[in-house]
């Protein structure tokens, strides 16, 4: 056998004979949607962190991507001016958008808001649309979510895991150093389908929706997701999980 086949063998067999590790054990942190998934199934969340093996994830929302993208323009280009983005007057809110040397860190994948976790060791780290700042300088945490639904929409009717997430981002910035408001704001866009053809144009009807949020939560779930990471236990399948039912409907079959 040539030398350079057999060193390609040898690595190959080295690979596969060394466990995979997810990237979220190997540097110690956990992503915002990690957290999430560890709510929604301590199962799942210790497969794929633990083990790294994710459940299988769906198509991108391209779209969805596509207004988040010319949003943050949008406001980007208020931030530069120090302006206010004329939905504010619709909801009386007094705010221009953030202005800050690591907003652009803040907002990008993979990088977002870090926080270190010195009980643990471990990072939590989350990238948010977008955040403003009133006249006293407190923060107020913002997420743009694009949709099409009938009707209008109320912060009550917002999905808990849209709750969650701004929580996540206001405890991380509140991290920072910042003085972070409790009151967090959804840009709301939602699509029209009442027109009479597409006309290669789609229309959305924007509004600011305003949450109450809670954060206390955020420290002791990181700190038990850590742990069950760390422990080495893993979960039962949860009933309440259509992947665990999934699973072992197809395990069971013949």
């Amino acid at each position: 056998m040539p030398a350079t086949a057999q060193n390609r063998e040898l690595n190959e067999t080295s690979e596969a004979a060394e466990p995979r590790v997810s990237q979220s054990l190997r540097r110690h942190q956990l992503s915002r949607s990690k957290l999430e998934l560890f709510l929604e199934c301590p199962r799942c969340f210790f497969d794929d962190v633990a083990r790294h093996q994710p459940r299988p994830s769906g198509p991108p929302f391209t779209l969805n991507n596509a207004v988040d993208a010319l949003l943050k323009a949008e406001f980007d280009a208020h931030r530069a001016a120090g302006t206010p983005h004329p939905l504010f007057a619709t909801v009386g809110l007094h705010a221009v958008p953030l202005l800050h040397p690591q907003i652009n860190e803040w907002r990008a994948n993979r990088l977002g808001v870090r926080w270190c976790d010195p009980q643990t060791g471990w990072t939590l780290y989350g990238a948010i649309d977008d955040a403003w700042q009133t006249p006293s300088g407190s923060i107020l945490v913002a997420d743009y979510k694009a949709t099409a639904r009938r009707g209008e929409i109320s912060a009550e009717q917002l999905y808990p895991s849209y709750r969650r997430q701004v929580e996540v981002y206001q405890f991380l910035l509140e991290q920072q150093a910042l003085t972070v408001e409790r009151q967090a704001w959804f840009v709301y866009a939602n699509g029209i389908a009442a027109a009479a053809a597409f006309g290669a144009t789609l229309r959305f009807r924007t509004t600011l929706l305003s949450y109450e949020a809670d954060r206390g939560w955020v420290l002791p779930t990181f700190r038990a997701a850590v742990s069950l990471v760390t422990s080495g236990a893993r979960p039962a399948p949860a009933n309440s999980c259509g992947w665990c039912r999934y699973v072992q409907q197809a395990s069971a079959e013949p």
